[in-house]
């Protein structure tokens, strides 16, 4: 038969998804659009897509025993799996982010007979290859395609790993640019005077509030830039408020739909990650906003910014004399922020480029040679 592949999402995440998450708003925004997707195997959500079909994973007592003595995983999502396969049908089958998932799928796939007729697409949202110990090359030879970032994590998994899959593919994240957008100069100074920030030139961080994202280590800096210069502020967005601090504002968690004028009021957005970031939605949003960034240069953030051109970014971000050169520099006015253009990263772009990775993938299983 010549029928076109069909395309299976899974994911452990109930989606729609009811609080902010990077991938999953990429996702509401693509299936509320002109998508390729035909299933979506996941836990039961509040509100359903329009136009998909919905196979719900349920963990039941038996799946749990399941798990717990027979080491059985992921089995609720090959039930639901199991309700949508037809022997005479050839499928792409999407995994986003769970590693684990990987060998359980392939390994009930070949069960059933089914696996030459099945693709599997591998998102990833880090940036540095699997590297488990006895696991990562089993991982790398059982998925058909990856999804990446950057081509930076490419090249890191390229020279990282001995076997990999035939295919990659590389997709940025989106925004709405329609949202995160820079305002004119009289807008900004009503959203100044609107949040509170005065004519204090405002920096932004936004994050959750984990060791590896560098709060610490700018609240540190902060302290010594702040006991020179008086007419600053930091805006901490996304933490829990901590110690009163002078020429800090804890907003605590913002809702979304919220962040664009905290952005667009700002100067200059601080993103200290001291990890290998996949990518950082966070840091195009403040820059489609019109702030400054400056960014520490681990993972896929110098590509992101175009390797300077976009921003500073900090070789040694440890290093807290770095960060104060780099503030001290752009206070002293005399950097000029970057033109791009406004589809530099738009979500509509990545709808695009998602559509076109699953055409391809519908070409290689049509072109294969296997007989339905």
């Amino acid at each position: 038969m010549n029928n076109p592949a069909q395309v299976i999402l899974i994911s452990q995440t109930s989606l729609p998804y009811s609080k902010i998450g990077s991938w999953t708003t990429l996702y509401k925004n693509y299936l509320e659009n002109n998508h390729k997707i035909d299933y979506i195997i996941c836990p039961k959500p509040q509100k359903l897509f329009d136009g998909i079909q919905y196979h719900f994973a349920k963990l039941t007592f038996w799946h749990k025993l399941q798990r717990k003595f027979l080491k059985c995983k992921n089995l609720e999502y090959f039930v639901a799996l199991d309700k949508i396969i037809d022997p005479k049908q050839k499928y792409i089958i999407q995994v986003v982010d769970n590693y684990g998932m990987v060998k359980s799928l392939r390994k009930h796939l070949v069960s059933k007979g089914i696996e030459k007729q099945c693709y599997i697409q591998f998102f990833y949202h880090g940036f540095s290859p699997y590297t488990k110990s006895g696991s990562g090359q089993d991982f790398y030879e059982i998925i058909d395609e990856m999804i990446l970032l950057t081509m930076d994590s490419y090249k890191a998994h390229q020279k990282n790993n001995i076997i990999l899959p035939s295919h990659f593919s590389i997709l940025n994240n989106g925004i709405d640019t329609k949202k995160f957008k820079k305002v004119s100069e009289t807008e900004k100074i009503k959203l100044k005077e609107e949040l509170g920030f005065g004519n204090k030139k405002t920096f932004v961080w936004c994050s959750q509030d984990r060791p590896k994202k560098g709060l610490d280590l700018i609240l540190e800096v902060w302290r010594k830039i702040y006991s020179v210069e008086k007419k600053i502020q930091l805006v901490v967005i996304g933490c829990d408020p901590r110690q009163k601090m002078e020429g800090v504002v804890f907003l605590g968690k913002i809702p979304n739909e919220e962040l664009p004028k905290y952005y667009q009021a700002s100067d200059c957005y601080l993103f200290p990650t001291l990890c290998q970031e996949g990518f950082g939605l966070s840091l195009i949003e403040a820059l489609h906003c019109g702030n400054y960034c400056i960014a520490s240069a681990f993972g896929g953030v110098p590509e992101v910014l175009h390797y300077g051109k976009l921003g500073k970014l900090i070789e040694n971000p440890h290093f807290i004399s770095e960060w104060e050169t780099a503030i001290n520099a752009f206070l002293e006015g005399n950097i000029k922020l970057p033109e791009f253009s406004n589809e530099l990263y738009a979500m509509e772009n990545w709808n695009i480029k998602m559509n076109q990775i699953i055409d391809q993938a519908k070409c290689r299983l049509a072109n294969s040679q296997i007989a339905l």
